[in-house]
């Protein structure tokens, strides 16, 4: 469980928000509560007491130099206690983000050094049991179209996740 003053730079999917709301119905423990639908780009972050002017104006940079895009939601993956919905389009994002900080190792390793890019539906399906009616659920609202418009730097607070900045894909740079 991560701790207040843990940050993590997202691309929100709000429109993929029925698909949260679909495995919340299985079993709403199996959801993030108070994290919206979104695709990590780097997750931890640099701690909330150790970020510099440079590393918000790194993720502004970044975050200009890729489009905004339409992106078509359709493959499920699952591995044990963990589904997700594979967004292989926003690949080249996660990766520059990766390539950025080098030094920050994305989900602390847990998904090996170049994690996929991927919606997160459930947390904690470890059995066969539990995975599988999320695995159907969440491939009967697919394929489903969303858009990629801005990266958001959030951290987290005793009352929850708070958006830090927010910075449009291809958008202008801030100085």
């Amino acid at each position: 469980m991560p701790e207040p003053g843990t940050t993590a730079v997202v691309i929100l999917l709000p429109d993929a928000a029925p698909l949260l709301e679909a495995v919340r119905r299985i079993d709403p423990a199996l959801v993030r509560h108070g994290v919206p639908a979104h695709v990590s780009l780097l997750y931890p972050f640099v701690p909330e007491s150790a970020l510099t002017g440079q590393d918000e104006k790194g993720v502004r940079s970044l975050a200009a130099s890729f489009p905004a895009a339409d992106l078509l939601l359709g493959e499920v993956v699952a591995e044990p206690g963990f589904v997700a919905v594979a967004v292989p389009e926003l690949q080249p994002v996660v990766d520059a983000f990766h390539a950025r900080w080098p030094g920050l190792r994305p989900y602390r390793g847990r998904f090996g050094p170049w994690p996929a890019a991927h919606l997160t539906v459930a947390l904690g399906a470890d059995n066969p049991t539990a995975a599988t009616p999320v695995r159907d659920a969440v491939g009967s609202l697919l394929p489903l179209r969303t858009r990629a418009a801005a990266v958001q730097l959030v951290a987290l607070t005793e009352n929850g996740w708070r958006a830090r900045l927010t910075a449009p894909l291809g958008g202008p740079e801030e100085r």
